[in-house]
């Protein structure tokens, strides 16, 4: 196999089915996994955590006897980092794994966010150079550090894009199960344990790439891109450096792929799995897989929703929402289930009632 080539086999057709069921065997969803936590966010390209306890669900399902103790000591001993990296958004990544996935992604999205949100007139560098004197001394909460940069002359909203030009983690026990609020904020340098030597950009963009379909594959350059929020042109220059296998969607679309990476039977049985908000199984660049069906998107994902709501799935697709009250997990579905559907979410949520209670 020569590096930076597609491998020359004939190009097999993946049906959708199986397309759903490979995004779910490398999400974990399929079979709850032995993974320790770190090694279990580096498997699925970082967990989406906007609100910090979803991360938590994610990993229940995903982790065969996971304890919220698992996590929070993971995020406490530095083995797990939450920060912003693909899309500008936050994400549990492991510590390993943070310094060349911020690598990655820093020049795109410092280009979005000139494009898209900058304020006039700000030097977002000096900005930078700001927050790390403010922050020298330790990790202080985000409406501090505004505060000190209201006084340095700075507009608020420049706040927003300062992690894009000074690499910034949350800082535990902030954005945690038992303290949500993730509001304290550090420098990466001062609580990451950065690799020596630092990794290059290009090394960055290979990893990521291989978490993406390591996690989300088989996939089209289009996901590729989506997910690392890079341009077209600069995702296929990046796939051009890996080996790859190809194959094609049912509609004849190129799909690549790691090249042992696992590719379930189309009628492999799925269990009833819950997700939390966010879960990055069911964004548009997992579209192929149809885990979330088109005619349910809007009651996921709208405007009205700002923070999504949490699904769950009923053979590998979303089949309702759930929420927990009064001490219960309650599943609204959004249609008809037959009767062991039925059963095997009240189980589950049953199970997931008592993770909310002890953990």
């Amino acid at each position: 196999m020569v590096r930076g080539t597609l491998l020359t086999m004939a190009e097999r057709v993946l049906s959708t089915d199986e397309l759903n069921r490979a995004v779910l065997a490398r999400q974990l969803l399929l079979e709850r996994s032995s993974l320790p936590p770190e090694r279990a966010v580096e498997q699925v390209a970082g967990l989406q955590t906007q609100y910090a306890p979803s991360g938590y669900i994610g990993l229940w399902s995903r982790l065969a006897g996971f304890r919220r103790d698992a996590l929070t000591d993971a995020l406490l001993q530095g083995r797990i980092v939450q920060g912003w990296v693909m899309r500008c958004t936050i994400h549990m990544v492991s510590a390993r794994d943070y310094p060349p996935l911020t690598e990655a992604v820093r020049a795109a999205r410092r280009d979005w966010y000139a494009r898209v949100a900058r304020p006039a007139g700000v030097d977002m560098e000096a900005l930078a150079d700001a927050v790390r004197g403010h922050l020298a001394e330790g990790p202080l909460k985000q409406a501090e550090i505004q505060r000190l940069l209201a006084a340095d002359g700075f507009p608020r909203e420049a706040w927003s894009g300062v992690q894009l030009w000074l690499d910034l983690v949350r800082v535990p026990p902030a954005g945690t199960w038992g303290t949500p609020r993730a509001h304290v904020y550090g420098l990466a340098e001062q609580t990451v344990r950065l690799a020596e030597p630092a990794p290059s950009v290009e090394e960055g963009q290979e990893l990521l790439a291989r978490r993406y379909l390591g996690g989300f594959g088989p996939a089209s350059v289009k996901d590729v891109s989506s997910f690392c929020g890079w341009t077209i042109t600069a995702t296929r220059r990046v796939l051009e450096r890996l080996e790859l296998r190809r194959f094609r969607d049912e509609s004849g679309g190129e799909l690549v792929d790691l090249p042992r990476a696992p590719l379930p039977p189309a009628d492999t049985p799925v269990p009833v799995r819950f997700l939390g908000q966010w879960d990055a199984s069911l964004l548009v660049h997992a579209r192929r897989a149809e885990i979330l069906p088109e005619e349910y998107r809007p009651r996921v994902f709208a405007r009205s929703i700002p923070q999504s709501v949490p699904t769950f799935l009923v053979d590998g697709h979303v089949a309702g929402t759930w929420r927990h009250v009064d001490g219960a997990v309650r599943c609204e579905p959004f249609h008809e289930l037959p009767y062991g559907a039925s059963r095997e979410v009240k189980e589950e949520a049953e199970r997931l009632t008592e993770f909310y209670a002890t953990g």
